[in-house]
């Protein structure tokens, strides 16, 4: 095993395990993958992060046979939008889907994220889309999930929960915490009647300075 692929199955593995304390995650709920070279490291079908080992994560073809799988334990469930996704997004290196509490209240009401906050300008546009429903694990869903995302870094899953993806897994986490803090803010605007939406403008002029703002990844 090359040395990168270690490095990044125990970063898969700590912040599995770091999203589970924080709350942003429970159980095996969700799951994490992470590009190494022409595959796909992505955390396995049913296991906890307190019991998750380096060599229990799944390793997938982003090249060959779609669904081909290594490893001692079949990859999660949702392998396949977490497949589609990078294979549609070169820019997207890590990916990030959990159950997080407010994003999935979001998402069951079926309520895309308007531009509440500033912080929005990290998603690369004026909204947080929803997308449409399918059942979990269908090719489907991961149609829907890969529409929703377009020209985005987050989407809300439709009665499901909610996805990031980023440049690394550092900062593809950090958008995980960010995306269930502008739920949480918006859940609570809702509930006093609404609040103001940021123009365009505003969020463009936010985003200017984007690109190195928030948590950066120290080996980068």
């Amino acid at each position: 095993m090359m040395p990168l692929e270690q490095t990044l199955r125990e970063e898969i593995l700590a912040r599995a395990r770091d999203m589970d304390a924080s709350g942003l995650n429970r159980g095996s709920s969700g799951n994490i993958s992470a590009r190494c070279g022409g595959s796909m490291l992505v955390t396995p079908s049913g296991v906890p992060p307190a019991r998750l080992e380096p060599a229990m994560i799944a390793k997938m073809s982003l090249e060959g046979e779609h669904g081909r799988w290594e490893g001692p334990l079949k990859p999660s469930t949702e392998w396949r939008f977490h497949l589609d996704l990078m294979r549609a997004r070169p820019d997207l290196n890590a990916l990030v889907h959990t159950h997080a509490p407010f994003s999935t209240i979001l998402a069951i009401a079926r309520k895309p994220i308007p531009a509440v906050h500033y912080m929005m300008a990290a998603f690369g546009g004026p909204d947080i889309r929803c997308s449409g429903y399918a059942c979990y694990g269908t090719a489907e869903l991961s149609e829907e999930v890969v529409r929703a995302m377009a020209g985005r870094k987050g989407c809300l899953m439709a009665n499901h929960g909610m996805i990031v993806g980023g440049e690394n897994l550092t900062r593809a986490t950090w958008l995980a915490h960010e995306l269930e803090a502008l739920a949480h803010q918006y859940f609570h605007v809702l509930q006093i009647g609404g609040g103001h939406i940021l123009s365009e403008a505003e969020l463009a002029e936010t985003a200017k300075g984007f690109a190195s703002y928030g948590v950066q990844d120290p080996k980068a």
